[in-house]
């Protein structure tokens, strides 16, 4: 059986960061938010609206649910010991881009806004697709910070941005690379 207490005091949380966001604790509470209001029931009911939602699309968004929670565990054991929900990276951290992380450099990432577009298919709400749009600015964000610690504590970081996708290849906003230095 793990040993929970130390692999959760790996992640560097502590009582005054979540008061100061000392490594980005914010950014994991905005998540964590936004992730469980999913289970809000869908609304506006698309029927309560006139809209017969089509059995495809609900089946369609299944799908697309169940390959986003795939993807969530091939990222979760690809990361290993290196895994933190915070953007700070663990001490000691190692650079992973093999696996899930050849295609995206945030596959977790990707994986949750694939869930959360599955929900939306599924229910037809327009509360959850708010919730999605909501969720792809959170972790943009959260990304973004990541990468600025990734940077400073793995200067090899700096190749795998200029060749892997960040979050949704060719997705505007949500695929910054950075460009080869001049």
């Amino acid at each position: 059986m793990p040993d929970w207490k130390q692999a959760l005091s790996g992640w560097g949380l502590s009582w005054n960061g979540w008061f100061d966001n000392r490594r980005g604790e914010w950014w994991l509470v905005a998540q964590l938010v936004l992730i469980s209001a999913h289970l809000i029931p869908a609304w506006p009911k698309p029927a309560s609206v006139g809209i017969d939602w089509p059995h495809t699309a609900q089946i369609t968004g299944l799908i697309i649910l169940a390959i986003g929670l795939g993807q969530a565990a091939q990222g979760l054991i690809a990361l290993g010991p290196s895994l933190s929900p915070l953007p700070e990276p663990k001490p000691g951290a190692s650079l992973v881009t093999t696996g899930v992380y050849g295609h995206c450099r945030h596959p977790l990432y990707r994986a949750v806004l694939m869930c959360s577009l599955g929900v939306v298919l599924a229910l037809g709400s327009l509360l959850h697709l708010l919730l999605l749009l909501a969720l792809a600015i959170v972790l943009t964000g959260k990304a973004r910070r990541e990468e600025r610690a990734l940077l400073q504590l793995l200067p090899s970081y700096a190749d795998y941005m200029r060749t892997t996708a960040a979050i949704v290849a060719h997705c505007p906003g949500l695929d910054w690379r950075r460009p080869e230095a001049s």
